[in-house]
């Protein structure tokens, strides 16, 4: 078994799936994106040229023709076999619910290579949720990055108790070789260090609007003079997708499920999706 990573695979280009692949490419590995038809993969070209120009301004080193390389040469296919048939490494993005996870770590574990290493970018779902799924317990684990991968770097590695150390040490050293800064969690925590703090205090901001205590606007404004923070939940949550947090939501019991609709009702029906968008809590120009 090999552990050594040169060609990566990220399954789903959304918002965080388009910036794994294109922050691992940039660092010079061989990488293929996979989404599920030709919109989807339409949509992630734009995403991939849209961080081209971001880099640019914001990343030391970035310059017109090494970004342009780098989008252009991230490989795009809505062929999961074919997304799998030569990977080292899959690093899974896609939505935020169990059973499409599950069922695509079945297909998976047919297709991929022996030696392949899986690691699921899960924000919120325990890694034992789905290694069963994957059939390949000892290589398979959770690598978790925050979004704007290029500014907060952070990738949070999380394995099971049937992780092989080796795997475990080699994706922590595939982390720091895209520029991510590893931290290593001793066991499994449902949403990690970042989420496990990230999560409460955008769902008690959410709460607060829900529950007609305070305007999404107030709320942030509150936060950030209160606190010295850049950003309030609501610009936060609009970074992040209102999809995510969603999806979290409606998977969660009693109160959860309330806020889930209130979000659906009031933004996602009403395509206000956050900044991907245009439009979620506040209005972006393009």
């Amino acid at each position: 078994m090999t552990t050594e990573f040169r060609k990566v695979t990220v399954l789903g280009t959304g918002v965080l799936g388009s910036q794994i692949a294109f922050q691992t490419a940039f660092h010079g590995f061989d990488v293929t994106a996979y989404d599920i038809d030709d919109a989807a993969l339409t949509a992630a070209r734009q995403r991939l040229e849209g961080l081209a120009t971001v880099y640019q301004q914001e990343v030391e080193g970035a310059d017109a023709d090494n970004t342009a390389t780098t989008a252009s040469g991230i490989t795009l296919t809505d062929d999961l076999a074919a997304a799998a048939a030569e990977a080292d490494l899959i690093i899974e993005a896609v939505p935020e619910v169990l059973a499409i996870k599950r069922d695509l770590y079945r297909k998976l574990g047919e297709l991929a290579p022996e030696h392949t290493v899986f690691a699921t970018n899960s924000s919120t779902l325990l890694p034992s949720d789905l290694v069963d799924y994957t059939g390949r317990a000892d290589r398979f684990l959770a690598l978790h990055f925050a979004n704007r991968v290029w500014k907060f770097n952070t990738a949070e590695v999380m394995g099971t108790t049937r992780t092989d150390p080796a795997v475990f040490g080699a994706v922590v050293d595939f982390a720091e070789a895209i520029g991510m800064v590893p931290i290593e969690l001793h066991k499994e925590k449902a949403g990690y260090v970042l989420n496990s703090l990230l999560v409460p205090f955008l769902n008690s901001g959410i709460a607060l609007a829900a529950g007609g205590y305070a305007e999404p606007a107030a709320v942030d404004e509150t936060w950030r003079i209160a606190t010295g923070s850049p950003m309030g939940p609501f610009q936060i949550l609009d970074i992040v997708g209102l999809t995510t947090p969603y999806n979290i939501l409606a998977n969660a019991d009693g109160e959860g499920k309330k806020l889930a609709a209130w979000l659906k009702d009031n933004y996602i029906d009403k395509g206000k999706l956050g900044v991907a968008s245009g439009e979620g809590f506040y209005k972006y120009s393009t």
